[in-house]
């Protein structure tokens, strides 16, 4: 059997391997550069995709208030022009408003051309409900394609990934979630852990969540808000400061 023939086989396996993750893994540079840690250990940027949400969104900025959080909330475009008043009191009370596309497609499946007018309209909508144009952009469902990162890059926006995405949006309890948000408690106690020069060389986690349902406004992410309110208080024990994205990849003092 020619040898080719053979060959082909585990070469198309390989490179369907490598463009999977490409476009899904957090981690994955290779469609362009993106942050995915914070620039200090003691530095947690908590982030919520796909709202605003009438329903959460006010509950989450309570909870942040009264633990002194910042985050950053990455928004669908379609909701802030339905939600510009919801949208403008985010960013009043001192968190950072990011772009998530105007109607939350699979960018991994859309053309350049979709992808450009995907992130245009949705930085537009911010800009005209807060007068702020984002500089952080995050892909739904966290896919990209050759042109995603670049096309953002071009608006003035840096990609964001993550380190810990715990399905909150499926989460039938909060019982269920908590625990899933526990690897940033133990990421925390282990740095703790070390030499204080390995502390200094360290970096922090960026928690991916979700206050909104990006198929329709309302969506119920009770569950989101209970697991918060379990943690927050506990993070601050262990020593953790809530930032924001810009916070966060400011470097650590020496």
């Amino acid at each position: 059997m020619d040898s080719l023939l053979i060959a082909a086989p585990s070469a198309l396996t390989l490179a369907g391997g490598v463009i999977g993750y490409a476009a899904a893994h957090p981690a994955s540079q290779l469609f362009g550069p993106s942050v995915r840690h914070t620039a200090a250990h003691r530095k947690l940027a908590i982030t919520f995709d796909d709202g605003p949400n009438p329903a959460i969104t006010p509950k989450l900025l309570d909870l942040l208030d009264r633990h002194n959080a910042h985050a950053t909330f990455f928004l669908v475009g379609d909701f802030v022009r339905q939600c510009p008043g919801l949208t403008r009191e985010t960013a009043a009370r001192g968190h950072t408003l990011g772009n998530h596309t105007h109607t939350h497609p699979n960018l991994f499946k859309c053309s350049p051309a979709k992808i450009r007018d995907e992130l245009h309209r949705c930085s537009d909508a911010i800009h005209e409900a807060a007068n702020i144009a984002p500089k952080w952009f995050r892909p739904p469902f966290g896919l990209r394609n050759p042109w995603v990162i670049p096309a953002a890059n071009r608006l003035g926006m840096q990609a964001v990934m993550w380190t810990l995405l715990p399905d909150d949006w499926k989460a039938p309890s909060p019982e269920w979630l908590i625990p899933r948000m526990q690897p940033i408690a133990d990421h925390a106690q282990q740095i703790a852990a070390r030499s204080k020069n390995s502390q200094a060389l360290s970096s922090g986690d960026i928690l991916c969540l979700h206050d909104g349902n990006h198929r329709h406004l309302n969506g119920d992410r009770q569950c989101t808000v209970a697991a918060l309110e379990y943690w927050l208080p506990r993070w601050r024990d262990l020593g953790l400061e809530f930032v924001t994205i810009e916070e966060a990849v400011r470097s650590p003092a020496p």
